[in-house]
């Protein structure tokens, strides 16, 4: 069998370092809050390329604690609006509902699965206050046009950077350090990922890095005292340690994965499968592989991998605006019609990669496809 991702032999990489962090920490007795975040915080941040890192307990919290940040700065308040892709999973919109905000989806671009910056500025509105790009798949989702609109429009840009661990833009920053603030990901599955759940806020905004520190500790900047209703929220110190020994690694894994993703590129043809737009190397950390599959044969071409040993996931086959949970906000109300969002949830397909898939592999799974009617 070919899994699509097993995390067993991801961990494997660099277990002998992964066991040695955690028998560190397990013998050293103090698990939150202490070196290994402290660490960990600053070599990302280096290695992000902002002043500022701070851990928090998953993905979805650290995007929460940058809008309510931005609230409790008086940045923005309920009500205001933040354009968001449409074809984003869920937890970015989760986090704009979370605060009170009003998400305004905008439709992608086919070619490229990301935000289409052509009609960004159609919907702003007097009530707009931020843009949040999401980098999805692993592609850089960043325009110097949608850096002109924040311009332009005195908005801040956040990013959504839980796939992309390692994306650079054309000018060589790196996805997570372009906009005001960004939320990261160290879901297992993830080209950094931990052995549970972890996230991260990175930024060059010393107030912002302040604010959200406090808000993922309860409200607390100083024991004992609450300057806002927060939350727990934070990184324990195993997840910090074990990210660290990644870390190290995440380059030379981000490398196999675009060898991986070139592979395809060159050996899948058939003409039901279309691959999005094969963009530099440098801008595309390749966290997944979609393809779209035409004439209604997705979830066939699904079940035959299967069949045969290979196995591949469906991102994600509802878009949000169809989910149940979003059936009755105001803002959705009556239901959204997004074509082209639409078209990628019924048709989009996630192909093995990784860090340890096997050439021999890719040729069965290549062999596989293109021999699908």
């Amino acid at each position: 069998m070919i899994h699509f991702l097993s995390l067993k032999d991801v961990t494997a990489l660099h277990g002998a370092e992964i066991n040695e962090a955690v028998t560190r920490v397990v013998n050293n007795g103090w698990y939150l809050q202490g070196e290994e975040n402290k660490r960990f915080e600053e070599n990302y941040a280096k290695f992000i390329g902002t002043k500022y890192c701070i851990g928090c307990a998953n993905g979805l919290d650290a995007l929460i604690w940058i809008f309510r940040a931005y609230i409790e700065m008086g940045v923005m308040q309920p009500g205001d609006e933040v354009i968001v892709p449409a074809n984003t999973y869920i937890a970015t919109i989760l986090a704009i509902t979370e605060n009170g905000l009003k998400p305004i989806l905008v439709e992608p671009k086919l070619n490229t699965l990301e935000i289409d910056d052509d009609v960004i500025e159609a919907a702003i509105s007097p009530r707009t206050k931020a843009i949040a790009i999401v980098h999805l798949y692993g592609r850089n989702a960043y325009t110097e046009k949608i850096g002109e609109l924040c311009k332009k429009y005195n908005l801040k840009l956040v990013e959504d950077n839980a796939q992309a661990h390692g994306c650079k833009h054309t000018d060589g920053r790196i996805t997570g350090s372009i906009g005001d603030a960004a939320g990261h990901s160290f879901y297992p599955g993830k080209n950094l990922g931990a052995l549970g759940d972890g996230g991260a806020v990175t930024t060059n905004d010393p107030e912002l890095a302040a604010v959200v520190r406090a808000l993922a500790n309860y409200g607390s900047q100083k024991k004992y005292v609450f300057k806002y209703t927060g939350r727990n929220s934070r990184l324990d110190e195993i997840q910090a340690a074990v990210l660290d020994v990644k870390l190290k690694y995440l380059v030379e894994d981000n490398a196999h994965r675009k060898e991986v993703a070139h592979f395809y590129y060159e050996h899948i043809d058939n003409p039901l499968i279309t691959m999005p737009e094969l963009l530099p190397d440098e801008q595309n950390a390749y966290h997944l592989f979609p393809i779209l599959v035409a004439d209604g044969k997705r979830d066939a071409l699904h079940d035959y991998l299967e069949q045969n040993g290979v196995g591949s996931v469906i991102h994600y086959p509802i878009a949000p605006h169809k989910q149940e949970c979003y059936a009755k906000e105001g803002w959705n109300l009556p239901q959204l019609k997004l074509p082209i969002t639409e078209k990628i949830a019924d048709e989009e397909l996630s192909l093995p990669i990784g860090p340890t898939i096997k050439r021999e592999e890719l040729i069965m799974i290549a062999s596989l496809i293109n021999s699908f009617k």
